[in-house]
């Protein structure tokens, strides 16, 4: 097996920070197990071929109370209708109920409740909401699992990981497309991944590093406890709820063994030039030297998930030339400016700087979703049209801020202004229809509640080169 190595983009900084104990100490007693889960992860560090079989006894009182305060508090509930809330009465009692079925092996999960969350291109996703005491478990299994894997996983991944966010991986793919020798950009996605997951082959996976029995027993629990929607109860014969506390650990497992151990492999034994990979979750962009290597490995990597029930979804996976020549190779050919790809929610451009006019990456915005965020922000807007202007004021500054955390990143100022000009239109507009005397409200008066709770544009975040300096 490869150990741990971070992607030459990267310089191993983030590999550094990762967390080596669950995030949340909630007791005073939390602390023999946090220095146990420590020790699983020196073990796991020590010997890449290390095999655990006695995982297991580490899912004790204190990490499952741990659990419980780790989880969000506001979430939905699950097929039980128990609220975090509701649950939390008699916490101990439960705790102690349940901490005695683990260990009796008489505890099943419940079904999960499905819901349906629409998409910015007119489809649904299918999520499911686990009941609170199964967030529990799974919260506590997927610390102890946590730490074997963060030693195996690779460093271009980045999806749900500590330490780890989508910006991390945004400044990646900046770092490579600007500073190596990237002239084609292949934007994978892999379709319907988390519904056309094998539970055999992920548990074959997990066995590479656990051969605890009842962890593979709680795992497979897990994935057959089926779904539940109006009522109805379904049988899971493949995939995991996405929406699930552990399902994005087992989505990273899954995906470590199919695609970014090969990928690791295959650049090093195969690729002419160079290949620097990042990947989020199931989405994942590969920057490639020679357009050769672009053409080959996409072909591969179709064979290479087909062998594993999953496929490349078709309109979402393009291969384009993107560089620091792809413009003046595409204007020789008359083919126009080069093409765009989108990741993590900003659209990736060719462009030059102001000061010296020479090659960058534009990141702004996607429109879709801007368009959305919009439009889902207006309805509350209008829901909400007879609260007291002041908290209306307080509620979009954070809605605002939060928009801004997320999107303000160098050279996409632009985007940010409209969506704020938006917003304070909008707002206008609701108070406006208040009453008849709302209408006397004109933008001059308006235009104090702006200064006072609508922030001004920021960028939160730093040149990438900036964060990855080390």
């Amino acid at each position: 097996m490869v150990k741990n190595a971070a992607e030459p983009v990267e310089r191993s900084v983030w590999t550094k920070r990762n967390s080596a104990k669950p995030p949340v100490t909630m007791t005073q007693s939390m602390g023999q197990t946090d220095r146990g889960l420590i020790r699983i992860r020196k073990a796991a560090k020590q010997n890449a071929h290390l095999q655990f079989n006695n995982l297991y006894s580490h899912l004790t009182l204190d990490l499952l109370r741990a659990a419980y305060f780790n989880l969000k508090k506001k979430a939905a509930s699950g097929v039980d209708d128990v609220t975090w809330e509701a649950y939390g009465e008699g916490l101990e009692r439960k705790l102690n109920v349940l901490h005695k079925k683990l260990h009796t092996e008489q505890y099943k999960p419940q079904p999960s409740k499905r819901i349906w969350i629409p998409k910015p291109d007119g489809k649904q996703r299918p999520v499911g909401m686990a009941a609170v005491e199964d967030k529990v478990v799974q919260q506590a299994l997927l610390w102890i699992m946590e730490n074997v894997y963060e030693e195996d996983f690779l460093g271009f991944s980045y999806g749900f990981r500590p330490k780890r966010s989508q910006h991390n991986a945004l400044d990646a793919v900046y770092v490579a497309l600007t500073q190596k020798k990237v002239s084609w950009v292949l934007d994978a996605d892999i379709k319907g991944f988390f519904d056309a997951l094998s539970h055999e082959w992920l548990l074959e996976f997990i066995q590479h590093r656990i051969k605890d029995r009842r962890v593979l027993r709680l795992t497979e629990r897990f994935l057959k406890a089926g779904v539940s929607e109006e009522g109805q109860w379904s049988r899971t014969v493949e995939g995991t709820p996405q929406g699930s506390v552990i399902s994005p650990l087992y989505a990273n497992i899954y995906l470590h063994y199919v695609l970014d151990l090969w990928v690791h492999q295959w650049r090093k034994k195969y690729a002419r030039g160079e290949l620097y990979v990042i990947r989020y979750a199931d989405d994942s962009v590969y920057c490639f030297q020679y357009q050769s290597d672009a053409r080959a490995f996409r072909v591969l990597l179709q064979r290479r998930l087909e062998k594993f029930g999953l496929s490349l979804h078709e309109k979402k996976t393009r291969l384009i030339e993107f560089g620091r020549f792809a413009e003046s190779n595409r204007s020789a050919r008359n083919e126009g400016k080069p093409e765009t790809f989108s990741f993590l929610g900003f659209t990736h451009i060719c462009a030059k700087r102001r000061i010296d006019s020479k090659y960058t990456v534009l990141r702004k915005t996607i429109n879709k979703k801007q368009i959305a965020s919009l439009n889902k922000l207006k309805i509350e807007i209008a829901r909400c049209r007879s609260l007291n202007v002041h908290i209306q004021g307080a509620w979009l500054r954070s809605v605002v801020w939060g928009y801004y955390n997320y999107y303000g990143v160098p050279g996409n100022r632009q985007s940010l202004e409209c969506f704020r000009a938006e917003v304070c239109r909008t707002w206008f507009k609701s108070l406006r229809r208040r009453s008849h005397k709302a209408k006397k409200l004109n933008w001059y008066k308006f235009r104090w509640l702006v200064k006072r709770y609508i922030p001004s544009v920021k960028n939160t975040h730093p040149y990438p080169n900036q964060r990855f300096y080390v």
